[in-house]
């Protein structure tokens, strides 16, 4: 086994979180700092064009590929699981959307974790602070919520199309508002997309935070560096006293370790609890099922997941332009192409959606509880070819599911994928929103608006009517939207399902934290990436100066 040295702090993990954290916690130049990454570089071309997302997520060269265990509630079916295998994490394949969430997911986290830190009034200004919003010269109630010079940039999206302008008029004739910025706390209503991207091409975590971060000369960062278990000081006894001091891992064929006075775990709602067990931090039962001796047993690790199901809900059209024409044909091909190449414009420059809507399925919801991606393509899955005639996507997900699952590994080997266990539509009242989304859904594409393009749903079919019905064509269709959440939850000391505590401390176990996305109590009210972001912000605050 060879060591590869003594670092100040181990970041595991290059995905949002952890280009954040080893950007902020190197800032000053006076700490060395070991980034550890699984995946391998971000050096494909696929991943800096924006449409590449329909070639990285199912690849095994940028995606994980994991697959979830069969689920009842989508009729027995497992699904593709989608996680980044590259620097940058999910911000490297993902639909680059810009999405804070509702001020009530933020207010509810302080109520949560008793920390007034996480209330919508104090995270407005970390988001801020982080921004370069291509219109932070608006207005002053522009200025009040958005910012420019900082390192993650959000522009308009560089391309527009008829069937989603005509989309949203219906939107609109079926009540739901139109607004003109989804991130100022509340996001009802429909708009277009804001997208991390700059002039054109993806704008991922590593090129804002992890590239500068390296350039000071005190962040060392590993690729393909497979993570086997923490490391513990040895003299320590009982597992009160446990104490953290590096990281074992396969890098190059060859078992190695480092060591540090800190390490962060930042890898991910999978990666992290899958980590956690392998070095006896968990279920007790579980670690014991698979003779891995506890350090601690915390019976939160690997529980409370909680992921947005997406209905893609597809609609064949006619009379108007959608991608899959011109996706199909050569001459569509080559003008695309060109387009790129000298405008950096056009459908290459296309996130997965481009035009957003959120909006309530009942009367009863306070806040919006429905989040749409609406698409001008339809294709049956990720990497498939688009469909050869011309339709639309119209994907809506329940954004506050009440279903929690688990991330529990199988073995104690580290390269064997944990089973994950999302229990979609596995409560009554998920069941229930599926329904009504679902209706919702044909609600809008039965406005004037869009009558003149007769369109005609063949995804999931009209067939399906009652609520029962309904809800058995979701688990037929429904697939994740890659919003994986919560598996190390922060909570109060009372909580006996909190991994770590608002300081991001592993409870029990010295020297170790827990800072990315698995640490959120509840999932946010859309997209999942900025709030990581804001998330390991936080956490540098409070690694760098305890509270």
């Amino acid at each position: 086994m060879t060591s590869i040295g003594q670092f100040d702090i181990i970041i595991v993990g290059a995905g949002t979180a952890g280009c954040v954290l080893a950007n902020r916690l190197g800032a000053d130049g006076t700490k060395r700092i070991l980034v550890l990454e699984a995946g391998g570089r971000d050096n494909w071309h696929w991943i800096h064009i924006p449409v590449g997302y329909l070639y990285c997520i199912g690849n095994p060269r940028t995606d994980w590929m994991y697959k979830t265990e069969p689920q009842a509630g989508l009729n027995g079916r497992a699904i593709h699981y989608a996680r980044g295998k590259v620097l940058g994490g999910c911000s490297s394949i993902n639909g680059m959307i810009y999405m804070r969430g509702q001020a009530r997911d933020y207010d509810e986290w302080a109520a949560l974790t008793g920390d007034d830190a996480w209330k919508w009034e104090n995270a407005l200004p970390v988001f801020k602070r982080t921004e370069d919003h291509w219109n932070a010269g608006g207005d002053a109630e522009h200025q009040r919520y958005h910012a420019s010079g900082a390192e993650w940039r959000v522009e308009q999206q560089r391309l527009s199309w008829e069937i989603l302008d005509r989309f949203a008029d219906a939107c609109v004739e079926a009540g739901i508002p139109r607004i003109s910025d989804f991130n100022r706390g509340d996001n009802e209503g429909v708009a277009k997309f804001e997208v991390n991207q700059r002039h054109g091409v993806r704008w991922s975590a590593v090129k804002a935070f992890l590239t500068p971060a390296v350039a000071r000369g005190n962040v060392t960062v590993l690729t393909h560096a497979h993570i086997e278990t923490l490391t513990f000081d040895e003299q320590d006894t009982g597992n009160e006293n446990a104490r953290v001091t590096g990281i074992r891992f396969l890098h190059e064929g060859t078992r190695k370790t480092a060591e540090a006075k800190q390490t962060i775990l930042a890898a991910g709602a999978i990666g992290t609890p899958q980590i956690l067990q392998l070095s006896g931090i968990g279920p007790g039962a579980l670690l014991q099922q698979h003779g891995i001796p506890v350090k601690q047993d915390l019976a939160g690790v690997g529980g409370n997941l909680q992921d947005h199901l997406q209905l893609r809900m597809a609609f064949k059209v006619q009379g108007i332009k959608t991608l899959n024409i011109q996706a199909n044909s050569l001459w569509g091909k080559l003008q695309m192409g060109m387009e790129y190449v000298f405008n950096k414009s056009g459908p290459l420059t296309m996130s997965p959606s481009q035009l957003g809507v959120f909006a309530k399925s009942d009367a009863t919801q306070k806040t919006a509880n429905l989040e749409w991606h609406v698409q001008p393509l339809s294709l049956d899955k990720f990497g498939d070819p688009l469909h050869r005639f011309p339709a639309f996507t119209a994907s809506v997900c329940n954004l506050r599911p009440t279903a929690r699952g688990t991330v529990h590994i199988k073995s104690p080997d580290p390269l064997q994928q944990p089973a994950i266990a999302p229990n979609y539509l596995s409560t009554a009242e998920d069941r229930q929103v599926a329904a009504d989304s679902l209706k919702w859904n044909r609600r809008i594409a039965a406005m004037p608006a869009l009558a003149p393009y007769k369109p005609t749903e063949f995804l999931p079919g009209p067939q399906f009517q009652t609520d029962e019905e309904l809800a058995t064509a979701a688990g037929n269709i429904g697939t994740t939207i890659f919003h994986p959440v919560g598996t190390c939850k922060m909570g109060r000391d009372a909580d006996a399902n909190a991994v770590v505590d608002t300081a991001f401390r592993v409870r029990g176990v010295q020297g170790l934290f827990v800072a990315d996305a698995s640490v959120m109590p509840t999932i946010t009210s859309g997209n999942t990436n900025s709030p990581t972001i804001l998330l390991a912000e936080r956490a540098s605050e409070r690694i760098a100066r305890p509270v």
